[in-house]
Order: structure tokens, then C-alpha cells, then sequence
């Protein structure tokens, strides 16, 4: 119920607000052996509904991060030092946000004051320090009212 409420208060938001964009993001891994993240997908079979997906532990992968939004997509942007594949926390989440999305949207001419950016509930995003730097660059985020109480 919430996720619907949710939903149709921002139906409403844009509705009334022309300028609103909303913003929305998420990072991924890739493995460089051809498996795929089981997180980032849902398998249908008619044929075998125990089918099981196996991968190494520890693969080579890559780790990107990219939005999108009504007027295109940012991004990608692979966390990594030194050519190496890094894990994100806090400190290279707003590294991110700093060093590249806010300079992508000013280079595209994109009011953050206008932005709804929407992230999901990993560790790295809800961090105290990188909360400062989200609230800080989309003003509006917390102003919202997600809930009734």
C-alpha cells in the first residue's frame, strides 16, 4: 500500500509541477565470464522451475552505475581504482555524486532544485554522510511527504 501511495502522490507531483524530472538510478555488477547477476534478473521456464544458475564465488566483474531520466540516460560510471573493480561504499558513492552526476547535470543544463532522485536502500546510499551530499544536491527530496503520519 505504501509503494501505491507512493506512486500516486508522485503521479500528482508531476502532474502539477512541468519542471519536475525524476532521476532514477542503481548500480549493478557485470561478470566478465558471461554469468549473470541473479539480483538484477527473474528466470521464466515452462520446461524446468528448479533451473539453477551457478557462478564462481569470487569472477572478474565490473560494477556500473547509471540513471535515467525523461531527457536521457547518465552515465555509465564504473566504480573503480586504478583499472581495478571497487567495492561502493559511502566514500566512492559521493565521490560519484560529486566528481560526476553533479557535473553531468550542470554540463546538461539540468536545475537539481527540479530533480526527484530516486536510489534504493543499500548501505552506500544511506549513509549519513551520503545522505548530506543527496539532500544537499536535490533539495527537494526531503520535503516530500512519504507518509501520513
Amino acid at each position: 500500500m505504501q509503494c501505491e501511495d507512493f506512486a500516486v502522490r508522485m503521479q500528482v507531483v508531476f502532474e502539477e509541477e512541468e519542471n519536475s524530472i525524476i532521476l532514477m538510478s542503481d548500480e549493478a555488477h557485470f561478470h566478465l565470464n558471461g554469468t549473470v547477476n541473479k539480483q538484477n534478473c527473474c528466470y521464466w521456464s515452462k520446461d524446468n522451475l528448479h533451473n539453477i544458475h551457478q557462478r564462481p564465488l569470487h569472477s572478474d566483474h565490473v560494477t556500473v552505475w547509471c540513471a535515467v531520466a525523461p531527457f536521457g540516460i547518465i552515465g555509465p560510471y564504473f566504480f573503480e581504482e586504478n583499472g581495478v573493480t571497487v567495492t561502493v561504499n559511502s566514500a566512492r558513492y559521493i565521490e560519484m555524486i560529486t566528481n560526476f552526476l553533479r557535473p553531468e547535470l550542470h554540463r546538461r543544463r539540468i536545475n537539481c532544485a527540479n530533480v526527484w532522485f530516486q536510489q534504493d536502500g543499500a548501505t552506500a546510499h544511506t549513509a549519513n554522510e551520503s545522505l548530506t551530499i543527496v539532500l544537499n544536491t536535490f533539495p527537494r527530496a526531503p520535503h516530500f511527504p512519504f507518509s501520513e503520519t
